[in-house]
């Protein structure tokens, strides 16, 4: 499965940063010819006031269809149709009465959506360069641990940003039968320098899943006015830890091909999830 990680420099602007996400998407459909496209977290509105982030957010369609799709997400439905082909949509401000949830959402290529996952652990958090970041102060963490089938033969687990610090929630995505791990993110550019390829590959290596991480990149502005810089350099990394496609600085786009035969030699290999003993367990 070719697989697209969009990079990119989002603003608060949602409407502005719909039509930045499509000139890149359609570019890499392009000249790439993806069967899956992803783009990164919070790709939609970054930074800006907790009013602008509600104004980005959507309420999303419910299976019921109660609810109307808002323009996020007929943009992604629409644009994997249009294309016809799978798409992470990164994650998106979903409301939630008076607070958001950080949302995942995956589309097939005829854009109907196949998963929703709700980033669980919440970035409340000081750098060691004194930045401080307060994710639950506007969001809910979810609960639901997801995976979804993207062909015959790959199945993606789903996780977003500081979720990657948390293994075991990678282990359970590998136990419910993913071999292919979706992670988009908005890393500082202090904590990715330091931690943002060794946690990757980390995870690839442990799960011995294909890891697809599709990050923000740029300067933005948060509520207090205080400039925050992304990380981007987006990866893809086989189960064996190997980088095999990467975007450095800027918006931009990188491709790789995501084999099951790898996968599955190296499990039969090393099949480290037979050998496991000890399981941690925290009052």
């Amino acid at each position: 499965m070719r697989t697209t990680v969009i990079q990119m420099a989002p603003g608060a602007s949602a409407p502005e940063n719909i039509e930045h996400a499509r000139a890149l998407i359609t570019a890499a459909i392009s000249a790439d010819k993806p069967d899956l496209v992803m783009l990164p977290e919070m790709w939609s509105c970054l930074g800006g006031t907790r009013d602008m982030k509600f104004a980005a957010a959507e309420t999303l369609p419910t299976p019921d269809g109660t609810e109307e799709a808002g323009p996020l997400y007929r943009f992604l439905s629409g644009i994997a149709r249009e294309h016809g082909v799978i798409i992470h949509g990164g994650s998106i401000g979903e409301r939630h009465g008076d607070r958001l949830f950080n949302t995942a959402l995956l589309f097939d290529a005829k854009g109907r959506e196949r998963a929703r996952y709700r980033k669980i652990h919440l970035f409340d958090v000081t750098t060691p360069g004194g930045e401080g970041y307060r994710e639950s102060d506007t969001y809910e963490p979810g609960s639901d641990i997801v995976t979804a089938p993207l062909s015959a033969d790959l199945t993606a687990g789903l996780a977003i940003c500081y979720d990657i610090r948390f293994p075991a929630l990678f282990h359970a995505l590998r136990a419910r039968g993913a071999n292919v791990l979706l992670v988009p993110a908005a890393f500082t550019v202090e904590t990715g320098l330091a931690h943002w390829e060794t946690l990757l590959r980390a995870r690839a290596i442990e799960t011995q899943c294909w890891m697809v991480a599709c990050g923000t990149t740029g300067t933005h502005t948060d509520e207090n006015g205080q400039k925050r810089r992304t990380y981007g350099h987006s990866m893809i990394i086989d189960p064996w830890g190997t980088i095999v496609a990467q975007v450095s600085d800027g918006p931009g786009w990188s491709t790789a091909r995501l084999e099951r035969t790898v996968t599955d030699s190296i499990r039969e290999r090393m099949p480290v999830m037979a050998h496991h003993r000890l399981s941690i367990h925290t009052p």
